[in-house]
């Protein structure tokens, strides 16, 4: 029996510290290949136009992030103010920044933490300033249908970037070449 217990435990020893060095990688992997797109494809569409559209979003950005406020201002987007503006502002950069900074391994832990706070901010705007309430498209947790748009599905979304918040980014990425030339050499 403690030939048993000890071959366990080599093997997933040997498993754990695989893990240590492969779920990162396969988190920002997970990220890259089912959000990288769909965020810069949205943050594409809160763009204005011209060369300065990152300066100046489109009546789109405002209407995806304020949809009530901007209904009640008649669709008029000179009724808002600066604080509107740098919301919408703020929310389009970071559907492009945040998914590249994790896609490369640079300053992961925050980005991802931007991340959960970004999908957190984007399930609330969907549930309360769409009215996006069926139970359908909200779903519910502990029930037998594992495909609601909101819970169900950024649940895992927020655990995939919670890999990377608690482990980082991984040997693989631009935090472990700066951690590793910012370490001290040994004479």
């Amino acid at each position: 029996m403690h030939a048993l217990v000890s071959l366990h435990n080599t093997i997933f020893g040997l498993v754990e510290r695989v893990g240590d060095w492969l779920m990162p990688l396969g988190a920002r992997f997970v990220f890259a290949a089912t959000l990288l797109i769909y965020y810069w494809n949205s943050g594409m569409t809160k763009l204005g136009d011209g060369l300065f559209g990152i300066f100046l979003p489109s009546d789109g950005a405002y209407i995806q992030i304020f949809p009530k406020a901007f209904e009640e201002v008649g669709y008029d987007v000179s009724q808002f103010g600066i604080f509107h503006w740098l919301v919408v502002l703020a929310g389009t950069w970071a559907e492009f920044i945040l998914p590249l900074l994790i896609l490369v391994g640079l300053f992961t832990r925050l980005a991802s933490l931007g991340m959960i706070g970004f999908v957190v901010m984007q399930s609330l705007t969907d549930i309360y300033g769409h009215g996006q309430t069926d139970v359908k498209t909200l779903g519910a947790l502990f029930d037998r249908f594992p495909d609601s748009l909101i819970l169900d599905q950024r649940l895992f979304w927020v655990f995939v970037l919670s890999v990377l918040v608690v482990k980082g980014a991984g040997a693989l990425s631009v935090d472990a070449l700066l951690r590793r030339r910012a370490e001290p050499v040994m004479a």
